[in-house]
């Protein structure tokens, strides 16, 4: 359901705010070898969260990325739509359209008003599950990498 690059996204998201406690930068490198995610992949998806100030990116000896707001101000909603915007929460799962488009109502797909409610609650738990809550999770689970 979700693309692999807004999976690394959360996954990198929930990692730099697990290390926030230690006020420092998380390096690229670090966390591409803790997440075994592939750097060059992971580092388009980091400037982008950066560009839309989910993320800080700072360069050189002493750069890396931190959190540009709190871990309780990031949401899902906030990560997946930055990355691949807002499709997964709007298109159709059949057509090529937005779901519900009036232009293309003659081409309502058999599964639309059974979807619409599992879209509706898809759509409220990525805007209100965030980043704090993942950390935490990932705590009381003694996971430190994601």
């Amino acid at each position: 359901m979700l693309s692999n690059t807004s999976k690394y996204g959360i996954r990198a998201v929930i990692y730099i705010a697990s290390r926030e406690a230690e006020n420092s930068k998380t390096g690229l490198i670090q966390i591409s070898k803790d997440l075994k995610l592939p750097s060059p992949f992971l580092a388009k998806i980091l400037q982008q969260l950066a560009k839309q100030k989910i993320l800080i990116s700072l360069k050189g000896p002493h750069g890396g990325f931190s959190l540009q707001r709190k871990p309780e101000k990031i949401s899902l909603y906030d990560i997946v739509t930055t990355i691949d915007g807002d499709g997964m929460f709007t298109d159709c799962i059949i057509h090529n359209t937005k779901c519900g488009d009036v232009e293309n109502k003659h081409k309502e797909c058999p599964v639309h008003h059974d979807f619409a409610e599992i879209r509706k609650k898809l759509i409220q738990y990525f805007k209100k599950t965030t980043i704090a809550d993942l950390v935490e999770k990932a705590r009381d689970l003694d996971r430190v990498v994601i």
